[in-house]
């Protein structure tokens, strides 16, 4: 099929389109997707990169829409996640060296970058949770590179799931995605008002655990009573007196330095494993 020329009846493309133009419709509709108002409006997202792609796949995701660079995939793995997109209904473009720049977030562009459908969960039912499962609650979280890496480390460790809760960075931005390493494609995610979280926490049958300056239990010797919701604050200004408040306990991170905090996406990693330790094996 021509470069700029669409299915007449609206249907998937049962064939690579060849596109060389940086004006193309769907070219500029992917990248509108760096703007977090066309995710939203859209419920779209790019993931970039083969590894994260095979990731999408081994999790039962198959982009929309599958770009590449023209020649890149006439074997192996990459012929595999074209057909697969194909065979799946998706749509998969070939593109040129100027066109795939365009639409990478990176100087040196990967050869490939899906364009997927959003996973927003419900929120969990207290009723059905395990005595070992163990939730993330985010609050109002800024940093995207931080909420990915927090997404890669939950799924590292075999959290259930993350709650962002009030005002957080969009888990779907590139920087976001690129920082899970294909761990989207993993973890549950939820989306929560203030209040609708703290009627959850009412509800919640185990442990709601924050971190907090002010606590006095080392997170090293505290013994948790599953299901466990950690809550971790915002970069900076920490959990707010609302979430504070609907912890059933603080605890704090020992520290030997000057400094008497840490990144968040560190602390979050070290809470996490703190809890989780009783169920991680080699």
């Amino acid at each position: 099929m021509s470069d700029d020329t669409p299915p007449r009846d609206g249907s998937r493309h049962l064939a690579p389109r060849a596109i060389t133009s940086l004006t193309n419709d769907s070219i500029k509709a992917i990248r509108a997707l760096d703007m977090r108002k066309a995710r939203k409006e859209t419920g779209l997202f790019v993931a970039e990169g083969t590894s994260i792609l095979i990731s999408a796949r081994e999790f039962g995701f198959r982009p929309e829409t599958l770009v590449y660079l023209a020649g890149s995939a006439g074997s192996g793995v990459q012929k595999g996640l074209v057909d697969g997109t194909l065979s799946a209904g998706g749509a998969c473009l070939e593109v040129s060296q100027a066109v795939l720049e365009k639409l990478s977030g990176k100087d040196n562009p990967q050869t490939m970058l899906g364009v997927f459908r959003q996973m927003w969960r419900d929120v969990p039912d207290p009723a059905r949770l395990g005595r070992a499962d163990v939730w993330i609650a985010l609050e109002d979280i800024r940093d995207p590179g931080n909420l990915g890496t927090i997404i890669r480390t939950a799924d590292a460790f075999g959290a259930a799931g993350i709650i962002l809760v009030g005002s957080c960075a969009d888990p779907y931005s590139r920087e976001a995605i690129r920082a899970t390493m294909g761990s989207i494609f993993a973890v549950p995610l939820v989306k929560m008002a203030t209040d609708a979280f703290v009627d959850l926490s009412q509800r919640w049958p185990g442990d709601i655990v924050g971190t907090h300056l002010d606590a006095r239990e080392d997170v090293r010797a505290a013994v948790f009573s599953g299901p466990v919701m950690i809550v971790m604050g915002s970069e900076g200004p920490g959990l707010s007196q609302e979430l504070t408040a609907a912890c059933r306990r603080l605890v704090k991170i020992p520290m030997a330095g000057r400094l008497d905090s840490l990144n968040l996406a560190i602390a979050t990693a070290i809470t996490l494993f703190e809890v989780r330790r009783p169920q991680l094996k080699l």
